[in-house]
């Protein structure tokens, strides 16, 4: 799913439309996270543009809705977002009352939004790696975290208070919500160590961009369906792999929500029935190659798609993986503070 934000802007314009009377609508997404072709129809059909601005960090996207006064009028969060910010009245109540589509979504998925969004993606979180440079497919967090010595800087990580702690947590065979100082101590620990192989700590998505250092990536912290944005990125079809660690890992999911002082609920709330519909959510898990987590947009998946590992994990993938859940404040705190230290080891 990646500091300050990396804010890129995409309008997307109806042709035919003039600008000065073209409704707008401002989505908070991560970059290559929605099928273009996709927004594209919606604006056909509905006049109205979408204006992407991306993050690339759910930290960095949680300061833009803590801040407040921002233009946004639907974002991108996970499940805990969904939850904090809903329950701070930044995110619009949806249910099937007012967003009817969610009736296409099991329960399991739509109470995981807290009733304040609707589901999205779920994936795990776990190791990229080049595949002409890693001829071995990594299957510990080990492998990332105490790399061989031809790994030195030519690693990516990312400095957000939750993905950055998962593998020294599962290492250490703790939760990846722990809160109490030991456990995060000895996190810090296995982070600082690892420190010198370190090339960057900006998300792999936003780094492989970067022409400096670009070629120099040959793993990297990241979320399932990386892989494909990452090929596209270079240009070389199956390039950049994934793999989920032996330890376990995170399993997340993002929502789909509206902010509660939008002046464009109305067109959010179709914006939303248009890409959670069951057509509409099947081409974007397509396109996106990404899991759907409406049952009725998976009945239109073919069943090499739905029978993809890489895709839809198995159960013992699953059986391995934890949920996030609030931290406490003293948690987060700390934690960002040890991500502020990192730079000093490299």
């Amino acid at each position: 799913m990646r500091g300050c934000a990396a804010i890129t802007v995409f309008l997307a314009t109806l042709i035919g439309a003039t600008a000065s009377h073209a409704e707008t609508l401002n989505l908070l997404i991560w970059e290559a996270y929605i099928d273009q072709a996709l927004v594209d129809r919606w604006t056909e059909k509905t006049g109205v543009t979408v204006h992407q601005i991306n993050f690339d960090s759910d930290d960095a996207r949680d300061d833009i809705l803590a801040a407040g006064g921002s233009n946004v009028d639907v974002v991108i969060v996970d499940e805990n977002g969904a939850e904090l910010f809903g329950n701070k009245g930044v995110l619009e109540p949806l249910s099937p009352g007012n967003l009817p589509v969610l009736n296409d979504y099991a329960p399991a998925w739509a109470d995981r939004c807290a009733g304040y969004g609707l589901p999205y993606f779920s994936g795990t979180v776990g190791i990229l790696y080049r595949s002409d440079v890693v001829k071995e497919p990594p299957t510990s967090w080990r492998d990332l975290m105490s790399p061989a010595q031809g790994l030195r800087k030519h690693i990516s990580m990312f400095s957000d208070h939750d993905e950055l702690f998962v593998p020294p947590l599962m290492l250490l065979g703790a939760s990846i919500n722990v809160n109490d100082t030991e456990t995060l101590r000895a996190a810090f620990g296995i982070l600082k160590a690892q420190a010198p192989f370190v090339l960057t700590y900006n998300y792999v998505i936003t780094a492989i961009q970067d022409s400096a250092i670009s070629k120099e990536i040959h793993m990297a912290l990241g979320y399932s369906g990386d892989q494909h944005v990452l090929n596209e990125k270079v240009g070389k079809p199956s390039l950049w792999r994934y793999s989920v660690p032996e330890e376990g890992t995170l399993s997340w999911l993002d929502c789909v929500s509206i902010i509660a002082a939008s002046p464009q609920k109305k067109r959010a709330l179709e914006f939303l029935s248009f890409i959670g519909s069951p057509e509409g959510a099947a081409a974007n898990a397509l396109s996106m190659t990404m899991p759907t987590t409406s049952t009725q947009a998976l009945k239109l998946l073919p069943h090499e798609v739905r029978s993809n590992p890489e895709i839809y994990p198995p159960a013992e993938v699953l059986a391995r993986s934890q949920y996030l859940e609030q931290l406490s404040i003293e948690s987060v705190q700390a934690r960002r503070r040890i991500i502020s230290t990192l730079a000093n080891f490299q």
